[in-house]
């Protein structure tokens, strides 16, 4: 799978690390739904420097199309909720 982190580029991530990412995203809904600036905050971030541990960077000039596009790590609560599926950010994983 390709993820893109929007402002940063792109990640190769095996769809059976997907899973590992489930607990962040979960606790990114919830801090999304209570409102919680700051723990969403951190949590967000957290999330994408999940990806990027478990991901392999692909070349700046690869055009291959993303599976998954992923905030920028200061992205507000209002552009992330835009992003969201009903599985939240990373689909299939809720």
């Amino acid at each position: 799978m390709i993820v893109r982190i929007m402002g940063e580029g792109q990640v190769t991530l095996a769809d059976g690390r997907l899973a590992e990412l489930d607990k962040l995203d979960e606790e990114l809904l919830a801090e999304m739904e209570n409102g919680d600036g700051p723990g969403f905050r951190a949590t967000l971030k957290a999330l994408l420097a999940k990806v990027r541990e478990l991901g392999e960077p692909l070349p700046d000039d690869s055009l291959q199309p993303s599976d998954l596009i992923l905030p920028s790590p200061d992205a507000t609560l209002e552009e992330v909720q835009d992003l969201l599926s009903d599985d939240g950010l990373i689909p299939g994983t809720t």
